[in-house]
C-alpha cells in the first residue's frame, strides 16, 4: 500500500511540482563553474551515475546542463540515451529523485483530458514522446520505469533540433507491468497490475483512443512521437491514429528510416566493391518484431528507388524469428509477419542462422533482434564468404543486446565489413588501418522529422515525409566523410543534418498539400534552409519558438 501511494502521490503531484517551480534562468554560470561541472561529471564511477548527475544538473540549472550537453555531444548523449538510458530505465523506480513527466494510468479512464490539462505548459507544448514501457530497448517489460526513455528521447529533440525545452512533454501510460520483479519492489513507482489481457486489452484500446482524442483536445499543436511499445500495439496504435493525428511511430518509422538512409550509402560501396546492381542486393532481416519489419517494409524504397515493382522489392528481403526463416507455410504466423513471408521455399524448417545465410545468400544481414552475439564467428564468415564486402547491421541497442560487436565483425571479415550499429563503438585499428564504425542511431531522423513536421504545419506525417528524410539524411554527408566509407554524418554535424532534413520534410509536405504554413512555399530552399536554422533554440536566443 505504502508503495501504490508513492506511485499515485508521483502521479498527482507531479504538475503541482513542475508549475510551482521558478522557470528556467538561462543565464550560463562562468567557463570556471561550466568546467567544474564537466570535471565533476567526468569523475562519476559510472555511466549511471553520470547520468544521476546530468538529471540533478538539469533540475537545477538547465541553462548549464543545456550548455554542457550542446559542447559535449558525443560524450553525453551516450549518457542520456542509448547505451545507458536502458539501465537507467531498469533502476529509475530507485534513482527517482523528481516529477521529469506525467503518468497517465489506466486508473484514469474517465478523466484523461483532466489529468493531462494540469500539465503547467499546454499553451507552449509541440512535441510529446509516449511510452507504455512495455518493450524498452531490448530490456522487455519494464512498466513504469519506462519514462527515462520519453525524457531522452525528447533532449535529442532539443540538442538535436532545437525544439524549445519548455515546448516537450515526456508521457509514460502506466497500464501495469508483468514484469514480475518491479511488482515486488517496494520503491516502484506505478501501478502494481499486471498488463490488461484478453478482454480487458480490448477495452484498454478504448483507454488509449480517450487519451489521444484528450491529447487533440488538450494540445491542439502537438506531434505525437509512439515510442518502445510491444510489437502488436506499435502497429496497431499506428494504423489507428497515422491519418488522423499528428503522430509517428519511432520504432517503426524512425527507425526504418536511419537505416534506409545508411543502406542507401552502404550498397554503393557493397556494390563499387563487387560490381553488383544495386537493384541486385538481397537482405536478411534477423528479428521481425515491430522494428525488424518496420525497416523491412522502409527497405522497400530501396529497390523502388532503384526500378523494382513493390513485389519484386519485397522478393529481394528474407525475414528470421527465433523459430527460423519465416515462410508462409508456417501455422498461426503474426499478421506482421505475413508481408515478408517467403512463398518459395517449402522444404523442413530452416532455424540455423548460418544455414540461412548459406541459403538466401545475402549481401546484407541486418539485426534487431535484441540477442546478444548472435551474429557470431560463423554467421560473419559465411557473410564474408559471399560478399566482397559485407553489409553487417547489429542494430539492437543497448549493447548489451547487440548481435555482434564492432571490432569482432571487423576481424572476421579481414576489415572488409560495411557496419552499423544501434549503439555506439570505438574505432578499431586492424591490420595497421584505423577503422570507424557509423551508428545508425535514430536521433539523426527524428528531430528533422519532428522540426520539419511542425514548421511546415502539416496534418500528417506521411510515408513520404518518413522517406525523404532518410534520402536527405544520406545525402548529408561530407566529401571527409564519405573518403572515411563512413555511413552517416558525425553527431557534431547533428543541426546542420537536422536542418536538412527539415527543409526535405517541409518541401515534402508541400508537394503533397497537406502542409498548413503556406508562406513557406514561395521562398527559395537556401532562405528555407536559413529559416529552419533560425527558429531552432539555443541559449543564446532563448525566446526563438517553434
Amino acid at each position: 500500500m505504502q508503495a501504490q501511494a508513492l506511485a499515485h502521490a508521483s502521479r498527482s503531484a507531479l504538475s503541482k511540482l513542475v508549475s510551482k517551480a521558478p522557470a528556467p534562468k538561462f543565464n550560463v554560470e562562468g567557463s570556471i563553474h561550466r568546467a567544474r561541472c564537466l570535471a565533476q561529471l567526468r569523475s562519476k564511477s559510472s555511466n549511471l551515475e553520470r547520468y544521476i548527475y546530468l538529471n540533478g544538473l538539469k533540475g537545477r540549472d538547465p541553462a548549464l546542463f543545456y550548455s554542457l550537453l550542446f559542447d559535449n555531444m558525443k560524450e553525453i548523449i551516450p549518457i542520456l540515451y542509448t547505451p545507458t538510458v536502458g539501465e537507467a530505465c531498469q533502476s529509475y523506480s530507485h534513482i527517482w529523485r523528481r516529477p521529469e513527466g506525467l503518468y497517465i494510468s489506466i486508473n484514469d479512464k474517465g478523466r484523461i483530458r483532466e489529468v493531462l490539462s494540469t500539465w503547467p505548459n499546454t499553451r507552449e507544448a509541440r512535441i510529446s514522446v509516449v511510452t507504455d514501457g512495455s518493450r524498452i530497448l531490448g530490456l522487455g517489460d519494464l512498466g513504469a520505469n519506462g519514462l527515462p526513455i520519453a525524457i531522452g528521447k525528447l533532449d535529442l529533440y532539443i540538442a538535436g533540433a532545437g525544439i524549445r525545452p519548455s515546448s516537450t512533454l515526456p508521457i509514460c501510460l502506466d497500464t501495469g507491468t508483468s514484469t514480475q520483479k518491479y511488482l515486488d519492489d517496494p520503491l516502484y513507482l506505478g501501478v502494481r497490475r499486471p498488463r490488461p489481457e484478453t478482454e480487458e486489452a480490448r477495452n484498454s484500446y478504448c483507454w488509449f483512443r480517450e487519451f489521444m482524442a484528450a491529447m487533440r483536445d488538450v494540445f491542439p499543436r502537438l506531434l505525437v512521437q509512439f515510442e518502445d511499445f510491444s510489437t502488436d500495439n506499435a502497429f496497431r496504435y499506428l494504423e489507428m491514429f497515422r491519418d488522423r493525428q499528428l503522430c509517428f511511430n519511432d520504432d517503426i518509422q524512425g527507425t526504418g528510416a536511419v537505416v534506409l538512409s545508411g543502406f542507401l550509402n552502404a550498397a554503393r560501396l557493397a556494390s563499387d566493391a563487387s560490381g553488383l546492381p544495386l537493384s541486385e542486393h538481397r537482405i536478411l532481416f534477423f528479428g521481425a518484431g515491430s522494428a525488424g519489419i518496420g525497416v523491412a517494409k522502409q527497405l522497400m524504397s530501396f529497390f523502388k528507388f532503384n526500378g523494382l515493382s513493390e513485389a519484386e522489392a519485397r522478393e529481394r528481403i528474407w525475414t528470421v524469428d527465433s523459430k527460423g526463416l519465416i515462410t508462409t507455410s508456417r501455422k498461426a504466423l503474426q499478421e506482421h509477419k505475413k508481408y515478408f513471408a517467403r512463398t518459395d521455399y517449402d522444404g523442413p524448417p530452416m532455424t540455423n542462422l548460418v544455414d540461412i545465410i548459406n541459403y538466401v545468400k545475402p549481401t546484407a544481414l541486418l539485426g534487431l533482434s535484441t540477442i546478444r552475439n548472435a551474429f557470431n564467428k560463423e554467421a560473419v564468415e559465411a557473410m564474408a564468404s559471399h560478399n566482397k564486402r559485407p553489409i553487417i547491421f547489429p542494430l539492437s541497442n543497448p549493447s548489451s543486446v547487440c548481435e555482434v560487436d564492432y571490432e569482432d565483425a571487423v576481424e572476421w571479415t579481414n576489415g572488409k565489413v560495411i557496419f552499423a550499429s544501434g549503439s555506439p563503438y570505438q574505432p578499431v585499428v586492424y591490420n595497421g588501418a584505423t577503422h570507424e564504425p557509423s551508428q545508425g542511431n535514430n536521433m539523426y531522423i527524428f528531430p528533422g522529422l519532428g522540426l520539419g513536421t511542425l514548421l511546415s504545419k502539416a496534418d500528417r506525417v506521411s510515408d513520404q515525409m518518413v522517406e525523404q528524410s532518410a534520402v536527405a539524411l544520406a545525402g548529408s554527408l561530407t566529401p571527409a566523410e564519405r573518403t572515411a566509407d563512413l555511413l552517416y554524418p558525425r553527431l557534431e554535424r547533428i543541426r546542420d543534418v537536422s536542418a536538412q532534413i527539415a527543409l526535405a520534410v517541409i518541401r515534402t509536405a508541400q508537394d503533397m498539400y497537406i502542409d498548413g504554413a503556406r508562406d513557406l512555399r514561395y521562398i527559395t530552399d537556401n532562405a528555407l534552409l536559413e529559416r529552419v536554422k533560425d527558429k531552432m533554440w539555443n541559449l543564446h536566443s532563448p525566446k526563438t519558438r517553434m
